[in-house]
């Protein structure tokens, strides 16, 4: 008889990940648990150098999704592309298995994005934001990986959510029917938009400032972890929610904000070309960019706060401040 009570969800030993990391890529370091979220991110310590374990949860994303994520950003590398990569161990291989007390879960090592997460950043910083951004979408729109990841479009930015979501509102059925109408609007305006606007890749899907370092002017970006395949201008709507939010928390003016933005949106074009068309998208993507993490946050036990009747009804104000302000028509 099995004498271990089954967990579905454990924090791995850092002491233990440390020998294991020793026997792995045959160097001595610490190592401590940052945050647990999505996965459980330790820093790694070791002389001269800093590195970031993920210990991914079994229950979210597969073998198969991880290899994708890391066969994405080799290719990102090699093409010398600014992105915290994944470190090979001493026989080649880039993702480690694990036998966790709930299972066989996965561990990827990846290098340390030196600098810092900025919330305000100067001209050169936005320019070379849009540079790399860029960059990493002339690469992610060509490249072929295998593995698998989800696609982002209406099914999984909009109708998924809301079936996901609407047992959450049972106390506020009025916000949820607001949601429904504003939801149908936007993927109503999205499909009138020509198709031929829009060029496709592997999106890194949450460029807030939190994903992002700086050191001086020089960009790294690393948490590839919601990366999926959709059209690019996703990953431009991801960063302008952060002027969005800067906005309605009364951090910036939203003249300002839109000077940033276009500060930004010239760097991206001094590589990548990117169509007024395309741009129109923008705001209605930004409630699908909402919606998608909203209904991932039903999943997971971290975020669980999230999704309780308080905080449905302030993101609900929200999404209504950003139609009102945002939108050419508001959602009533």
């Amino acid at each position: 008889m099995n004498t271990v009570f089954p967990a579905t969800y454990s924090t791995l030993c850092p002491e233990a990940l440390a020998i294991l990391i020793t026997e792995k890529y045959g160097f001595d370091s610490t190592c401590r648990l940052l945050v647990r979220g999505v996965g459980d991110t330790y820093l790694v310590e070791a002389p001269g150098a800093r590195f970031i374990l993920r210990i991914y949860r079994r229950s979210h994303r597969s073998f198969s999704n991880i290899r994708a994520e890391v066969e994405l950003l080799q290719a990102l590398k090699q093409e010398n592309i600014a992105v915290a990569d994944p470190i090979p161990d001493n026989n080649g291989n880039l993702i480690q298995a694990i036998q966790a007390i709930e299972g066989e879960r996965h561990a990827v090592l990846f290098r340390y994005a030196e600098g810092q997460a900025l919330k305000v950043l100067n001209e050169n910083q936005l320019l070379n934001f849009g540079r790399e951004m860029a960059r990493f979408h002339n690469v992610s729109s060509t490249v072929v990986i295998g593995g698998e990841r989800w696609k982002l479009d209406n099914d999984s930015m909009f109708i998924k959510p809301l079936q996901m979501l609407e047992p959450f509102f049972a106390e506020d059925p009025e916000g949820f029917n607001w949601l429904k109408q504003a939801a149908g609007k936007a993927m109503n305006e999205l499909s009138g938009l020509p198709a031929g606007a829009f060029s496709s890749g592997y999106c890194h899907f949450d460029f807030l400032p939190k994903n992002v370092h700086f050191k001086g002017d020089a960009v790294t970006f690393f948490d590839f972890d919601f990366m999926g395949y959709g059209w690019l201008v996703n990953d431009l709507m991801s960063f302008r929610q952060h002027f969005i939010l800067d906005v309605y928390l009364g951090r910036t003016t939203k003249e300002a904000a839109n000077k940033d933005f276009a500060t930004f949106l010239r760097g991206y074009r001094e590589h990548r070309e990117i169509s007024d068309a395309a741009l129109e998208a923008i705001p209605y993507l930004g409630l699908g960019f909402w919606l998608f993490y909203m209904g991932f946050h039903t999943t997971h036990d971290q975020f669980y706060a999230f999704i309780q009747p308080g905080h449905l009804s302030t993101l609900i104000r929200l999404f209504q401040h950003i139609t009102a302000t945002y939108w050419p028509v508001a959602v009533p």
